[in-house]
C-alpha cells in the first residue's frame, strides 16, 4: 500500500506536465488571444504554481498549499477531467 501512495504524486505530476506540454504546444499554434480555447482547472495546482486569481490573493504563484480548491491552472479541454482531484467550475 506504501507504494500505491508514493505512485499518486508521480502520478498527478505527470499528468500536469502532459498538460502544460500540451497547453504549450496548443499555445504555439493558436493566436494569443487563443485563451478561450482553455479552460480553468482547480484544485491541481501545487504550492506557488497557480495560475491566478483567488479569493485570497489577486495574482499568480501565490497559492499556500498543494491542491488549493480555490486554485487554477489553465489546460486545455478536457485535461482537467483526467487529473485526479481536477475540477471545472
Amino acid at each position: 500500500m506504501k507504494k500505491s501512495k508514493k505512485m499518486i504524486p508521480l502520478t498527478v505530476g505527470a499528468v500536469i506536465a502532459l498538460g502544460l506540454a500540451a497547453s504549450a504546444q496548443v499555445s504555439a499554434a493558436a493566436p494569443a488571444d487563443g485563451a478561450e480555447n482553455m479552460e480553468k482547472c482547480y484544485g491541481v495546482a501545487k504550492k506557488g504554481m497557480n495560475d491566478c486569481s483567488t479569493p485570497q490573493y489577486s495574482c499568480a504563484a501565490h497559492s499556500p498549499k498543494d491542491n488549493d480548491a480555490d486554485t487554477w491552472i489553465i489546460v486545455p479541454p478536457g485535461t482537467c477531467n483526467k487529473i485526479v482531484g481536477g475540477t471545472v467550475k
